[in-house]
């Protein structure tokens, strides 16, 4: 995929159905009061690292997860989020911009837990941190005293029923048939072929699932253009509406659903299953797995 077939659908002003920016436009809007920009990689972007000039830490790991969750990635409490949403210097109404610092991986999830909570002005940054530096655009290096700073945002959490799901939800759907619940691990992963990576956790998928790996849909950090996802995204779900997406532990899983988005589909028929296949797939959970 060339860089003008990327700009064609990246470029120009972002909304409902354009959850990506690219980084012109970021360059232009840089510096503006309500513009918080967050790095949201994993692993993290550590002191004496380079970050786009501005920027913030999403720590996704460590203030952005429930502590207290025996299941990593665990959404943090309504009131949590808003508090750390608050420490980086987010305000309601806000715009917020994140991005990774390779390809497409846990920005995504940083994406999602915003809209989860309400706060649909957020965008994810097409090509990250890569695309940035290689555009010439300034970049910082992070200071050691980051995890202290505290910039008094406004933000508040409202959070949005039904944008995170339990496996309850994900038993129903399955049985149901009437919404689709899609696998963003690769499709070794999915097959049961390939270990995984997260040791004791059963190999395989959820009866019924369908696969969309997460790297299938982007290609050098750039998501693939909203004409080649839709049969991707058509096939995943076998067409149905509503969609459940997962993966190992509800990171990825949120790279399949901004490719839903920008394949057409509104963010409100979409889920993500929060804890995914750490919690499925594990020895004592009792949910059924196949593989191919």
């Amino acid at each position: 995929m060339n860089t003008q077939s990327r700009t064609s659908w990246a470029a120009g002003d972002p909304g409902p159905q354009r959850p990506l920016v690219d980084v012109d436009w970021l360059a232009e809007h840089l510096g503006e009061p309500d513009l918080v920009v967050l790095d949201a990689s994993i692993p993290p972007n550590d002191p004496g690292g380079q970050r786009i000039v501005g920027g913030r830490r999403f720590d996704l790991e460590g203030r952005f997860s429930d502590p207290a969750a025996a299941l990593p990635h665990t959404m943090p409490t309504p009131e949590v989020f808003q508090a750390e949403a608050r420490r980086l210097g987010v305000r309601a109404g806000g715009t917020i911009v994140v991005y990774d610092i390779h390809d497409v991986y846990s920005a995504a999830r940083a994406w999602w837990m915003f809209r989860a909570m309400g706060h649909d002005r957020v965008w994810l940054l097409d090509g990250g941190l890569e695309a940035w530096e290689e555009a010439g655009h300034a970049v910082e290096p992070i200071a050691a005293d980051e995890a202290t700073r505290d910039d008094h945002g406004d933000f508040v959490a409202r959070p949005l029923a039904g944008a995170i799901v339990d496996a309850d939800e994900v038993a129903r759907a399955l049985a149901g048939g009437e919404v689709a619940v899609v696998d963003a691990r690769s499709a070794a992963r999915f097959a049961g072929s390939a270990p995984e990576p997260r040791a004791g956790l059963r190999s395989g998928h959820m009866p019924g699932a369908g696969n969309l790996p997460y790297l299938a849909v982007q290609s050098d950090g750039h998501l693939t253009a909203p004409d080649q996802l839709a049969p991707l995204v058509d096939a995943a779900t076998g067409g149905r509406g509503r969609v459940i997406v997962t993966c190992g532990s509800g990171v990825t899983a949120c790279v399949a659903a901004l490719a839903a988005v920008l394949a057409g589909r509104a963010p409100d028929t979409l889920s993500v299953y929060d804890g995914s296949w750490t919690e499925w797939g594990a020895p004592d959970s009792g949910r059924p797995v196949v593989t191919d």
